[in-house]
């Protein structure tokens, strides 16, 4: 079939948008057009904080020049869509004409939650996932002395320490009894909360949100927690979760629940309407993982996947193993395969911690089978974790061969001795590392 006239429109210039792009122009002559009302070229998200502590300027955060898109013959429109119009297949626009297409891809990323707290409209109160939210809280951070953070994820402590680089004092109010409790085990959550500690920045504990209260000019000056404790702040970051982006659909033909309803193959309801990245929800998610997934990796795989079905060749969505890296502040975190807040019927880990390092191992009773790590400290190398995991090794195997996965300098301290010897106490066991030689060290 010739495709090549075809009109292929995506909404939505972040990672899983754009990648959908580029794979589609490397397998097909359609035409495409991105829309984004938020930037006009691509940018890394990831980055926004480093642009808002002086690391980076906002040039810096773009992987591609500016006639990359001109030279690929993709058409980029910098605007916000009002509507789908699925009867004569258009895109309604604030301010341009609408667009036909012969095929629409949904890449509307998510924008953080809020849940209905009095006084979250008040100004000096925002989230932190778009440009504008980095524009704004340049704003917001003039003259702020004390910034209240309620949600203690990944994002809460990246704005954490935007903040802290600026000597703002920041609290944290955590719903749960250590930091992010609700993802990581006990030991791991506490090692986590034991550092962000250390980084000067108050956690209020078991504490929720009550009310933001502003001043006569209607911006926030306090907070009020479920305590009924009262928080002076200047800058109030809403930072417990996100949700897809999609408000703008509710009125149109395509079925949303949370987010945009699609199957494995990332198609709604409508057909040659499709849904990828954080607000795609599938009907029916992968054994053990979100039925959203909002994850930089897994965007870039969807973007991937629904290339291959624009350009012929239908194909469902296949992640793999599940892994995820972040920092808090200068702590390195990894993870790989599953580590449960709580351990599985017929599961036992191995936790190990030394010099501000830690390794949690999760792996079957019976069988051995390794199931999951969680790294602190310790870079690893991603394709060792995911090849152990899909052969189904052992926990020994694993911790045998664990120098392996090593990613730190080559000159930096090992731990994978310790650690084992650590295992062997614990477990009674007399593993021994299957360390090699590293003679590239010592080549020219």
């Amino acid at each position: 079939m010739d495709t090549s006239k075809n009109e292929i429109v995506i909404i939505g210039n972040g990672i899983s948008g754009i990648t959908a792009a580029r794979n589609i122009r490397k397998n097909s002559k359609q035409k495409i057009t991105i829309i984004s009302g938020e930037t006009e070229y691509f940018y890394s998200r990831t980055a926004l904080m480093y642009i808002f502590m002086g690391h980076m300027k906002y040039e810096h955060t773009m992987p591609y020049e500016i006639d990359f898109w001109k030279k690929n013959n993709i058409e980029l429109i910098f605007d916000w869509v009002i509507d789908i119009d699925c009867i004569h297949n258009t895109v309604l626009f604030k301010s341009k004409e609408p667009v036909r297409f012969d095929k629409l891809i949904l890449a509307l990323g998510s924008k953080p939650n809020k849940f209905g707290w009095k006084g979250q409209e008040l100004d000096g109160v925002q989230g932190l996932y778009h440009f504008q939210d980095l524009e704004l809280l340049e704003k917001n951070s003039l003259n702020c002395r004390q910034a209240v953070i309620i949600g203690g994820g990944l994002i809460g402590v990246e704005l954490a320490e935007m903040l802290m680089s600026r000597g703002i004092d920041v609290t944290f109010l955590i719903r749960e009894k250590s930091f992010w409790s609700n993802v990581l085990p006990l030991k791991d959550s506490q090692f986590v909360t034991n550092h962000i500690l250390a980084h000067n920045i108050t956690l209020k504990f078991d504490t929720e949100l009550k009310e933001i209260v502003g001043d006569e000019f209607g911006r926030v000056k306090h907070i009020i927690t479920s305590k009924d404790e009262i928080l002076d702040c200047q800058l109030c970051g809403l930072t417990a979760g996100v949700t897809p982006n999609i408000q703008f659909l509710k009125n149109t033909k395509v079925i949303t629940d949370r987010g945009v309803l699609v199957n494995e193959y990332f198609e709604t309801n409508v057909p040659n309407i499709y849904a990828i990245g954080d607000c795609a929800q599938f009907e029916n998610s992968i054994p053990g993982r979100p039925n959203i997934e909002q994850v930089w990796y897994t965007g870039k795989i969807m973007g991937e996947t629904i290339a291959k079905t624009i350009c012929g060749n239908r194909s469902a969505y296949n992640p793999g193993n599940w892994f995820n890296s972040a920092k808090f502040f200068d702590l390195e975190y990894q993870t790989y395969g599953v580590v449960s807040p709580i351990l599985g019927g017929g599961q036992e880990d191995f936790y190990w911690e030394k010099n501000g390092k830690a390794m949690h191992f999760v792996f079957e009773s019976q069988t051995r089978k390794f199931l999951g790590i969680n790294s602190f400290g310790l870079r690893l190398r991603h394709e060792s974790f995911d090849k152990w995991l899909t052969a189904e090794k052992s926990i020994e195997f694993v911790l045998e061969h664990l120098v392996e996965a090593n990613f730190d300098p080559e000159f930096s301290k090992h731990y994978e001795t310790d650690i084992i010897k650590a295992f062997n106490t614990e477990k009674g066991k007399s593993l021994k590392s299957k360390k090699k030689l590293f003679a590239r060290i010592f080549s020219i």
